[in-house]
């Protein structure tokens, strides 16, 4: 059975809201690991809309050669630069020393977000393989490159030595935000089957690696490994544009940060960042609106969501 996302849907499982009186950490700390000397505003968009989805602390690891350059534009956060590979991405150094900051062993960490605007695809998989053990527990979001990791083999984290792809699972549930051409390219199947049966591609995932799959479309489609489904329509063609996984990626984990399950960030950051581009188009026409503009709707659209 799959579950229609809806306004009343949401409402009756609402999410998470802080006590009155607690502080900045009792609303959750968010660790974004992403950017790149290339792509430095992946990260930012996501820092954003981590913290306007109600986060109350954030820390992004991102290059060292743009970790200023983020800083500054973030100044809410705490930024870490990291080692860099010849292509673009970080070394595997990097776990290292996240894990010791903020993983088992170091401050906790509500919720992890690795992906958006990351490059070197094997040095991005080499990390992700390093950081999961690290952050044994914590809620994941992977996204855009970091999903590439379920197409390596050999890490510590899986639940068997994988023989092939179709061997992988994750010890823990990890959410996996791809479009169809991401989930084609990871499942090495044609974008047009994906496409035309989207709720199976994404049911099929999330049980072969043991993964919550939100399949973003027109129409996106959310599975978990034990069977549940849910699917959201809304929003509209603007909301096809540079940036705008990144920022429904933050939302999530923001989200996460608060105490919602990934389930369940999902569903409603897919419907928040639906919602806000509705909104967006209402101002600026259906085409033309930045992702960086949807963040700030994200507010308002909590409170209209919430409980009455």
């Amino acid at each position: 059975m799959t579950t229609e996302i809806t306004a009343a849907t949401l409402r009756e499982w609402a999410l998470p809201e802080p006590s009155f009186d607690d502080d900045k950490e009792g609303r959750g700390h968010v660790l974004i690991v992403g950017g790149s000397r290339e792509m430095p505003g992946a990260v930012i968009l996501a820092a954003t809309a981590a913290l306007r989805a109600g986060a109350g602390k954030l820390t992004m690891a991102t290059a060292a050669t743009v970790a200023p350059l983020v800083a500054t534009t973030i100044p809410e956060a705490r930024v870490i630069g990291l080692a860099e590979t010849n292509g673009g991405g970080f070394t595997v150094e990097a776990a290292r020393r996240l894990g010791e900051q903020f993983g088992q062993s170091g401050g906790k960490i509500s919720s992890l977000l690795v992906g958006p605007g990351m490059q070197d695809d094997a040095a991005t998989a080499e990390l992700v393989h390093a950081l999961l053990p690290r952050f044994a527990g914590t809620p994941v979001i992977l996204d855009a490159a970091a999903m590439g990791a379920v197409r390596a083999q050999g890490a510590p984290h899986l639940l068997e030595e994988p023989k092939d792809m179709e061997h992988f699972r994750f010890r823990e549930a990890v959410l996996m935000t791809p479009h169809a051409g991401e989930l084609a390219h990871l499942t090495r199947r044609d974008k047009e089957q994906i496409c035309d049966a989207p709720l199976e591609a994404a049911q099929e995932a999330a049980r072969r690696w043991n993964a919550i799959v939100a399949l973003k479309g027109a129409t996106t489609v959310i599975a978990t490994p034990d069977g549940r489904q849910w699917q959201h329509q809304g929003g509209n063609v603007g909301l096809a544009i540079s940036g705008s996984g990144d920022t429904l990626a933050g939302i999530i984990a923001g989200l996460v940060a608060r105490g919602a399950t990934l389930e369940q960030a999902a569903a409603w950051g897919v419907a928040l960042h639906a919602s806000a581009g509705e909104q967006l188009s209402i101002r600026y026409g259906v085409l033309g609106y930045l992702a960086r503009e949807i963040s700030a709707e994200i507010p308002a659209l909590l409170r209209t969501l919430a409980p009455a």
